[in-house]
């Protein structure tokens, strides 16, 4: 996926931020560079083996997440 494409898929983050933990995912090996000869440039990120092995962690917690806040979605309410 290209830069442009992951930071559209976010929504609010800076370019900033959006390439240090880029940058920070990559060092760890979550994150593949793959940067081509081409003019302009083109760079491309994907996630590594141990990045994907991740997912089912990510999809946890996320369910954990909607449960949190639907049983306690008095903490959530505004106002």
């Amino acid at each position: 996926m290209r830069f442009g494409q992951l930071k559209s898929s976010i929504g609010s983050v800076s370019q900033k931020v959006l390439t240090a933990q880029l940058r920070a995912m990559e060092a760890d090996g979550l994150v593949h560079r793959e940067v081509y000869a081409e003019v302009p440039p083109r760079v491309e990120y994907s996630l590594t083996e141990t990045g994907l092995s991740l997912a089912p962690v990510i999809e946890a917690m996320s369910d954990w997440d909607q449960t949190y806040q639907e049983k306690h979605a008095d903490l959530f309410e505004e106002g």
